[in-house]
């Protein structure tokens, strides 16, 4: 299966099982992979026959930064469902969610989940 890939994309949002982390807030970045077929819009180069990812991005935005989630888990599964629902094209989506600084007494480069989910 073809894919598109959104590697990167920094938010700020307000997640966290901590009361601190749901009113100070942090950086979350979030890659997706949009796992559908790419030969139509190869051959038509037309924006409408694939998806838009700046559309994408604005839409992962709304949910980083718009909405609070205890767990990046629930973060990850919210984005996941949104992007199979809303496009129908589709058929299954990578998505990691990495925390860079999580609020622990631990030493490491950040936490992150990433969940596979397809089309029923």
């Amino acid at each position: 299966m073809d894919k598109i890939t959104m590697n990167g994309m920094q938010f700020y949002g307000y997640h966290g099982a901590f009361p601190e982390e749901n009113k100070l807030g942090a950086r979350y970045r979030i890659d997706v992979e949009l796992h559908l077929p790419l030969d139509r819009p190869g051959r038509t180069d037309q924006l409408e026959d694939t998806v838009n990812y700046a559309e994408v991005y604005e839409r992962i935005k709304t949910i980083a930064e718009g909405e609070i989630f205890k767990l990046i888990e629930a973060l990850a599964e919210r984005v996941a469902l949104m992007l199979l629902q809303t496009y129908t094209n589709i058929n299954a989506v990578t998505v990691r969610v990495l925390k860079p600084h999580p609020p622990v007494a631990m030493f490491f480069d950040g936490v992150a989940v990433e969940i596979h989910r397809k089309r029923a």
